[in-house]
């Protein structure tokens, strides 16, 4: 058992994982869309590799990444979606170009405060409502997914749930804004783009579609105000209840209670906002169910559970894998997030760079003299570290992951919710290879290789 969890056999079952993830909702889709049956291949593929990770003297590996990061991360991730589901805006207002513009900045804006899921699911029914008289519609709900449902979240660890896990890793809350520059850029060019395509198509709509939008219209009206609140709560909760401020948390002999001192909070207010939200907001208006967080739930179980072994052995590994740069590491990042999982891709490449040769060495050679923000000599000369990696790395591994996302459909958990409401509300969205053929790599792929040449 020793020898299997060391060896490249124990990223098999992780692999499987991903895979699943990526090709169940295509090839098997009723059958996947359970959550019961989700839960079953978590625990086939779970259950053994803890007991070998047990047996083979990991349990210490295992319980950091089950108690430490599963834990903390599906609690942000249930408070985040409680309290944004309580939300709702309502409203059909005039669909000008301006307007959609607007519409969809707003979303880029709020993508990184309540993550680009809740601000993804607080804004595409009030969009597609205001553009219920248009004819051309597609190309507003392709543009919503790049921005608002993944290159918004890029300045905080509450945007997407792959800067999160690289917050726990040791990132701090405030360094997620030095990405500011790569946000910036993406997001005016994407609007830019937008608006002069949006401009050409509003002037292909009939006369009569345009006439019944400005007849058309209602106030736009904001339900369930009080969970704004909550909302500051769980900013402040995870900018400021953690090790850097709190070192008593990080105790060998801390009691559990103060360990968890944030996720206590944050459930906190997830009970406070579902008794103060009205039903009739929650349930009626934005026809809230626990699916989707549950569905979470049972697939990063599983995860979680599987990557362990995995992230070992590409620790141990790191230099085979011929990753030095950062942008190789970019690239690497943002192909396996396109197609798989953004969250765990991310983990693992971390575990990639943490463990160059160079960066270890130094880091071992100077462990007694080790102080935060020390400089390390070999590749990465005059870079500091962040998370335990150079911290060029781990920007280029944050941008790749929340980026890509936006390459396909599969690769952030709101872009499908996303093209499924738009179904729902009859907007015939592109397929699989349609979306990436007719948006992702002729208008995503070349500014995200502008992000590379310019900024990495």
């Amino acid at each position: 058992m020793e020898q299997f969890v060391h060896s490249a056999w124990s990223m098999i079952p992780f692999g499987i994982m991903l895979l699943m993830i990526a090709i169940g909702p295509l090839i098997a889709e009723h059958w996947w869309e359970k959550n019961r049956n989700k839960l079953i291949v978590s625990l086939f593929l779970g259950v053994p590799v803890a007991i070998c990770l047990i047996i083979g003297g990991m349990e210490h590996d295992l319980e950091h990444q089950i108690i430490f990061d599963y834990v903390p991360f599906i609690i942000l991730l249930l408070s985040l979606f409680v309290v944004t589901g309580g939300i709702h805006l309502s409203g059909d207002i005039k669909a000008k170009p301006i307007v959609n513009t607007l519409f969809l900045g707003i979303g880029w804006l709020l993508a990184s405060i309540m993550g680009t899921t809740g601000a993804a699911m607080l804004l595409i029914r009030p969009l597609i409502t205001t553009n219920q008289q248009r004819k051309h519609v597609v190309h507003t709900i392709l543009f919503f997914i790049a921005l608002v449902a993944n290159c918004g979240g890029l300045l905080t660890p509450l945007g997407d749930p792959p800067l999160f896990m690289l917050f726990l890793r040791g990132a701090s809350f405030t360094w997620f804004m030095s990405m500011f520059a790569e946000w910036l850029f993406v997001g005016v060019i994407l609007l830019i783009i937008y608006f002069a395509l949006d401009t050409y198509y509003y002037k292909k709509e009939h006369w009569t579609a345009l006439s019944a939008d400005s007849r058309e219209h209602t106030p736009i009206r904001l339900g369930g105000k009080i969970n704004f609140i909550y909302l500051v709560g769980i900013i402040l909760s995870v900018a400021f209840i953690n090790v850097g401020y709190i070192p008593q948390m990080g105790a060998e002999d801390a009691p559990i209670w103060l360990k968890f001192l944030r996720e206590i909070v944050l459930l906190s207010l997830t009970g406070l906002s579902l008794y103060t939200t009205p039903k009739k907001v929650r349930y009626d208006l934005n026809k809230y169910t626990w699916e989707p967080i549950i569905e979470v739930a049972v697939l990063f179980l599983g995860i979680f559970t599987t990557m362990t072994p995995a992230l070992a052995f590409l620790k141990a590994h790191a230099a085979e894998l011929g990753l030095q740069s950062a942008g190789q590491f970019y690239y690497a990042t943002g192909l396996l997030s396109s197609f798989l999982d953004n969250t765990p891709t991310a983990v693992a490449f971390h575990g990639v760079a943490s463990g160059l040769p160079e960066s270890l060495a130094a880091a071992a050679a100077n462990a007694a003299d080790l102080m935060p923000g020390q400089y390390f000599t070999g590749m990465f000369e005059n870079t500091s570290f962040v998370a335990g990696i150079p911290e060029i790395m781990l920007k280029a591994i944050s941008l790749g992951a929340v980026m890509f996302g936006a390459m396909t459909y599969i690769g952030n958990g709101p872009n499908f919710m996303v093209k499924a409401i738009a179904e729902e509300s009859g907007i015939k969205m592109p397929s699989f290879f349609g979306y990436m053929f007719k948006f992702s790599l002729i208008v995503l792929l070349p500014i995200y290789i502008l992000v590379q040449l310019i900024f990495l």
